[in-house]
Formats: C-alpha cells, structure tokens, sequence
C-alpha cells in the first residue's frame, strides 16, 4: 500500500469504490465538483483536494471515475490535469464508460509524458460498488496490471484481464450493450404479456426455464421495477449515453448496429417522456403506460 492514491469522480460508483479504499487502508486524496461525497469520504479518513491539480500533485497512482468522454478529456488534458500535473512514473487508471478512442488519446499522452496508464470500466451496479463487489474490466499490460490488482480488489470481486490498454472499455461496450439493448426488449415482451391479461410470476417461471431468459429480467428486474423500485441503480440516460458510445464505435469500424440503433431511440424515447433519471429497468413501467396496461408487479 506504499502508493499514494488520488480518487477524482465520486458520484453514484465512485463514492463506493473510493469509500472502500479507505476502509481497506489506502492513502486516499479525492475530489468531485460535489461537496458532499467529498465530506463523507473525509469522514472515513481521506484527504480532501481543492481540485483535479491537488489530487494529481498528492498522488503517485491516479483514478478517474467520471460521467462521460468529455469529463475525461477536461481531467486528463486541461493544464491543471492529470497528465500535467502527475510526475513521471506515476500511473493514472481511468474506470469510466467512455468513446474508446479518447482512452486511446489519453494513453498516448500518458505515455509520452512517462505515466502509466490503465483502463478498468466497472461492471454491476452502485449497490455493488458500496459494497465493494464491483467486478472490473482492465485493460494494461501485464506489469501495470500487477501494480493495480490490490486497488481492484480492494474494490470489488472479480477482475478480468482483458489484454493490453483499450482491452478494457472495448469489453465494457459490448457487455453493455447486451445489458442495455435486452432491458429494451424486455420491456416490450412484458408489456405484451400484460396486455395479454397473463400472469407475470407465471410468465417469468416459463421465461426463466427457457433460452429466452436473460440477466437483466431474472437477476435485475426482479429486485428493481418489479418491486416499484426505479431510483437509478444505472439511470436511462447513462443507457442512452452508452448505446450513444456503442453505435458511433461500431459505426467506425463498419460494424452495422440496427438493434443497437433502434434500443438507443427507444431509450430516448423514454428520456423524453421524463424518465431519463429512473433505473433503466424503468423501461418497463414506460412500455406499459405506452401500451395502456398495469405497471407489472411482483408481490
């Protein structure tokens, strides 16, 4: 643990993650344009920075846990950034959903700068996060990968090596998009079977014995809308935003997404309906209001 740790993003995953650094005993620094994440993780003992500069020049081994690419690209490149600020020999791991061409621009900055640099997206949810069971996607070589792996599993439960730098948000992308898309479909196939007058503890007992079941319906759903519960776990428009992410990646290397384009308007669909801030399991409730049903309910 002799690496200094600097933790800016303490939003919904990052305040998890990071909380459970200190709790482990990591020398922890932190910033977030939110004051209150920063005064909960001085509570558990981390220090406090005035901004992105503070963390980078207290630190030895930065992470990131931002909203979007352009939240990256302000951290990494502006002139009190990571990349200006971290000494050489520092290592900067960035945990975002981002475009992964702007994670390539910031590893070729890092390395030309002699800053080692690692992408580990998060899977799960921020239930899982604050409870350290985050299961990380990392992309490094393999010396990188060895200097971090006490951070990730300080953090969570399960880590892949995916390969090289990019390998990590590259996986995250199409994991989520199956995540994503099969909330879309899912919501259609539910409100069809209420619209049917079917029983949905019957129809899910069938589903879920069959090659039609998925994670999100039987692991997700079932603790989530189907329980009235829709505060964001992963929001809509973080579903938008990623399938955003996905099409444009696929739509440069000529990859054709006709699914992937079809859900992402179905969830801005919804985000215009105002249901952009619930859990993207929400998604369900919308599609029966639009099919004028019962918003289905597991006793």
């Amino acid at each position: 643990m002799s690496d200094r740790i600097g933790f800016i993003g303490l939003g919904n995953m990052g305040r998890g993650m990071a909380s459970n650094l200190c709790r482990k005993g990591f020398s922890l620094t932190v910033f977030d344009i939110n004051p209150v994440p920063m005064e909960a993780l001085r509570q558990l003992g981390a220090r406090v920075a005035a901004g992105v500069s503070g963390v980078a020049e207290a630190s030895d081994l930065v992470i990131t846990m931002l909203p979007d690419s352009a939240a990256l690209e302000r951290v990494a490149f502006g002139s009190d950034g990571v990349l200006e600020r971290l000494a050489a020999g520092g290592l900067f791991m960035d945990m975002s959903t981002v475009d992964p061409l702007v994670t390539d621009r910031v590893a070729a900055e890092a390395s030309r700068e002699g800053i080692e640099f690692v992408d580990a997206p998060v899977g799960r949810l921020a239930a899982h996060a604050a409870r350290g069971e985050s299961l990380f996607m990392v992309g490094a070589d393999a010396a990188t990968f060895t200097r971090v792996r006490p951070l990730l599993d300080a953090m969570g439960t399960t880590v892949h090596h995916c390969g090289g730098v990019g390998t990590g948000i590259r996986t995250k992308l199409v994991n989520n998009y199956l995540s994503i898309v099969s909330c879309a479909f899912n919501a259609e196939a539910v409100a069809l079977s209420q619209k049917f007058g079917l029983s949905l503890e019957n129809t899910l007992e069938v589903i879920h014995g069959t090659t039609a079941t998925n994670g999100q319906l039987k692991m997700a759903w079932a603790t989530k809308v189907f329980r009235g519960d829709t505060e964001p776990g992963f929001s809509i428009d973080l579903a938008h935003k990623d399938l955003t992410l996905i099409v444009n990646a696929a739509n440069a290397l000529h990859v054709p997404m006709p699914i992937g384009a079809i859900a992402r308007e179905s969830f801005n669909a919804a985000r215009t309906q105002g249901y952009g801030a619930k859990d993207f399991s929400a998604m369900g409730d919308l599609q029966c209001e639009l099919a004028h049903v019962a918003r289905p309910r597991l006793p």
